[in-house]
């Protein structure tokens, strides 16, 4: 049986071995230095601590503490990574290290404190964005010359990944433009520009990755707006078209006319087509304009209006025998640069006075057609001679006004069946008429020089082969329309006979009643009397009678 004083000795010995066992608990501990993928999962491995002491041991306890603690928790000896659905391990949010620190705690005493810093290793997890400034619509001249740069594009990706740029040559627009540095996303004109024919471009441009396996890409769709430059000459109008390319037309200045006669004097003209106007070549600019007469002014006796292109004719024509006709040319000059300019030509007819509009003499044509099957006819009238419709023209001696322009109007269902020459003579589609058909058409003629119209219509029948064409508008063959021709000659010669009958049979009543006509009768006639007409007295007469 131990002593007193011995038992005494051997508590304290043991309590000292106690005291320095738990001192070293936290020993053996250092700072820790680990890696972790980018989108880790909760509970990913992050590295074993070297403490001598277990963690949650009554006497030791270890405490994450720092920035980052929260991303980490212990499980023993083990570091896991603390993640979840709602917040994934995002280096392009977090950057690329976490740091926390590790608290050893031995009876709420800080035995020891280390480093804990895990760099978050990068995962191509994000695609390429265009900086939304480098992509906005662009405004550019079309004078700009080609192999200029147009604009740059600038795409970002999160994480680092090299981008390059390239253009969709498969977009409508692609031939514009071009790319010849694909790391530098400069934007090249390839193309020349043109505002009269296109005003907006869309060029598709692609970001790609190129040092990742996954090439994530992106497209940007830039909207380049074409902007009107000086680049095109004035234009007299109408426009006539002399080559037309897709949207691209070359036109031909009009020749503008215009009638004056031998009476004109201090007199603004009228030209057709009219009135005399140009306009600048680029729609957009639409330059002022100066007009001047380059030729022809006839030493002043033609004057223009310089800002609207009005001719005015200030002297009158003494002899349009001498001068039938006036050409002038005139251009549109741009007021800022003379050197782009247009001529066209003025042509001024002198006639002599118009007093009379031209007209028909006649205000139905009747028309004949015999049905067959030739493509073309002239339509007869009466005898079957051929049809001339001519309007009459007082002006000229002749009455035919060489200036005289046909046009037929057919009715409904006639189109393109008939058509008049500039003679008058109307010619039938007969290949596409049939027997009994009949149609009324619209003649009008047109004095080219005073614009006067005079109008008639134009009945056409369509008779059956072998019909002949009737002589005249109360001939036999109109009485006997429905016969055949000997039925209608043998009919003729009856009524000849019945007439030469009658006739003699009055001529044989007339000498009877001659013979039997009483003594006053006789007298009378032999007055100068006729026994039917009173005297001019009725007195004188009763008393005649009566005597």
């Amino acid at each position: 049986m131990l002593m007193p004083w011995r038992l005494f000795l051997c508590q304290m010995a043991l309590n000292i071995f106690y005291h320095i066992a738990k001192a070293s608990l936290c020993l053996g501990g250092q700072d820790i230095f680990a890696t972790v993928r980018e989108n880790s999962h909760t509970g990913e491995f992050i590295a074993n601590l070297s403490i001598n002491g277990d963690p949650g041991a009554s006497s030791i306890r270890l405490c994450l503490t720092g920035e980052n603690a929260d991303w980490f928790y212990l499980e023993g000896r083990t570091i896991r990574l603390n993640s979840s659905l709602s917040r994934t391990l995002d280096r392009e949010v977090l950057g690329s290290v976490l740091i926390a620190a590790l608290t050893c705690y031995e009876d709420e005493t800080i035995r020891g404190q280390y480093r804990i810093m895990v760099e978050i290793l990068n995962e191509n997890d994000n695609m390429p964005h265009f900086l939304e400034d480098t992509i906005q619509p662009r405004y550019i001249s079309e004078l700009m010359a080609v192999n200029s740069m147009v604009f740059t594009v600038k795409a970002k990706d999160a994480d680092g990944d090299t981008i390059t740029y390239m253009t969709d040559k498969s977009s409508p627009d692609a031939s514009y433009f071009r790319i010849d540095l694909p790391n530098s996303g400069m934007v090249i004109l390839d193309k020349l520009l043109d505002f009269e024919t296109k005003t907006q471009l869309q060029v598709v441009i692609y970001a790609v990755e190129m040092n990742t396996k996954e090439k994530y890409s992106t497209t940007a769709k830039v909207t380049v707006n074409v902007l009107d430059g000086d680049d095109h000459y004035p234009q007299f109008l109408p426009c006539y078209p002399d080559y037309e390319s897709g949207d691209h037309t070359i036109c031909t200045n009009p020749v503008y006319t215009v009638n004056i006669t031998e009476t004109d004097e201090d007199t603004l003209l009228y030209f057709s087509p009219g009135p005399i106007h140009a306009e600048d070549g680029d729609k957009d600019i639409q330059t002022p304009l100066v007009y001047s007469i380059l030729s022809g002014d006839d030493n002043g006796r033609f004057t223009i209006n310089h800002e609207t292109g009005e001719i005015t004719l200030l002297q009158r024509v003494e002899n349009r025998l001498l001068n039938p006709s006036f050409r002038l040319r005139i251009m549109a000059a741009q007021l800022n640069d003379p050197k782009k300019y247009s001529v066209a030509t003025a042509l001024v007819h002198v006639i002599s006075e118009n007093r009379f509009a031209p007209y028909f003499n006649k205000t139905v044509y009747k028309g004949f057609l015999i049905e067959n099957s030739s493509p073309a006819t002239l339509v007869t009238t009466y005898g079957n001679q051929v049809l001339v419709i001519q309007a009459i023209d007082r002006d000229f001696r002749d009455e035919i006004n060489p200036k005289v322009h046909y046009t037929l109007h057919p009715m409904t269902g006639t189109n393109k069946l008939y058509h008049i020459t500039q003679d008058g003579i109307v010619i039938a589609k007969t290949d596409r008429l049939r027997a009994f058909d009949r149609h009324i058409l619209e003649v009008i003629a047109t004095d080219e020089e005073s614009g006067e119209t005079a109008h008639a219509s134009v009945d056409i029948e369509v008779l059956q082969r072998g019909q002949p064409v009737p002589r005249s508008p109360f001939g036999e063959e109109r009485l006997f329309g429905d016969m055949n021709a000997g039925m209608a000659g043998g009919i003729a010669a009856l009524v000849v006979i019945v007439a030469m009958t009658a006739f003699f049979l009055l001529l044989w009543l007339a000498k009877r009643r001659r013979e039997r006509r009483d003594p006053v009768d006789r007298g009378s006639v032999a007055l100068g009397k006729h026994p039917n007409v009173e005297a001019s007295s009725p007195i004188s007469h009763r008393h005649i009678l009566w005597e």
